[in-house]
C-alpha cells in the first residue's frame, strides 16, 4: 500500500514540476544514495529556489544478522520537497526539507538445519520460513549543501553535486515465525522479540543516512 502511495505522489508531483515551470527552471537527473533521481527545480528569486524530486532503486544482496544468514532486499523509494538558498548568488546552495520516506528492507532467512534466534537453536523442523522488515519514518528532515552549476546563469546545462544527511530516525525492525511440530509457538515469539531487540540496536546508526548525490541539470 505504502509503495502504491508513493508511486503516486512520484507521478502527480512529477507532473506539477515539468508543467509549472517556466523560465528560469531546470530539470535534473541524479545517482545518489537515494537511488536514481529525478528532480524540478524552479529559482523564486536570484537566491532562493525550490526543488520536487523522486528517487527509486533496488538491491539484492546477502548478510549476517545476529547469526541468522537472509537474502535481503532493499528498496529506496522516497519524494522530496526541499529550498535552496543560494547565498553567493552563485551554484552554491544550502538546502533543507522533507524527505517523503518509503525506504525499506525485507529479509528471508536461507534455508539452514538449524537457526540460533535469540538464546536458543532451532531446527529447520522445528520453524518455518523466518521473515524480516525494517521499515523508517514516513517523513523524515533533511539538511544539505551541494553545486548546481548552471544556476543564475545562461547556459543551458549545469553539473550538480549534493552532500547532505536524512534524519530518518530509528528503524523499526520486524521478524516473524510459525512453529512446527513439538516447538511453543509463545516461547518462538519471545526468542524473536529478543531477535528483534539485537537488530535494533545494531541499526540505531542508521536513523542518520547520508546522502551524496552527482547528477546533470538542463536549465530552461
Amino acid at each position: 500500500m505504502k509503495s502504491r502511495s508513493i508511486a503516486a505522489m512520484v507521478i502527480f508531483l512529477l507532473f506539477i514540476s515539468v508543467n509549472c515551470y517556466a523560465q528560469q527552471n531546470s530539470i535534473g537527473l541524479k545517482l545518489s544514495t537515494l537511488g536514481y533521481g529525478l528532480e524540478g527545480e524552479r529559482a523564486f528569486t536570484d537566491s532562493i529556489s525550490g526543488r520536487i524530486g523522486a528517487n527509486y532503486a533496488s538491491y539484492t544482496y546477502s548478510g549476517t544478522e545476529e547469526d541468522v544468514k537472509y537474502d535481503i532486499d532493499l528498496s529506496l523509494q522516497s519524494i522530496s520537497l526541499l529550498l535552496d538558498w543560494h547565498p553567493f548568488r552563485n551554484s552554491f546552495r544550502l538546502s533543507g526539507g522533507a524527505v517523503f520516506n518509503g525506504n525499506s528492507i525485507s529479509m528471508d532467512a536461507k534455508p539452514s538445519d538449524t537457526y540460533k534466534l535469540g538464546d536458543t537453536e532451532y531446527t529447520s523442523a522445528d520453524i518455518g520460513d523466518v521473515e524480516g522488515r525494517i521499515d523508517f519514518e514516513d517523513v523524515s528532515p533533511y539538511l544539505g549543501l551541494g553545486w548546481d552549476t548552471s544556476y543564475g546563469k545562461e547556459k543551458r546545462f549545469g553539473f550538480l553535486c549534493e552532500l547532505g544527511v536524512l534524519f530518518q530516525g530509528k528503524p523499526s525492525v520486524s521478524l516473524s515465525a510459525d512453529a512446527k511440530g513439538g516447538t511453543v509457538q509463545a516461547q518462538l515469539d519471545a526468542e524473536l522479540a529478543k531477535e528483534e531487540d539485537d537488530l535494533q540496536d545494531a541499526l540505531d546508526n542508521f536513523q542518520y543516512y547520508p546522502v551524496l548525490a552527482l547528477g546533470l541539470s538542463y536549465r530552461f
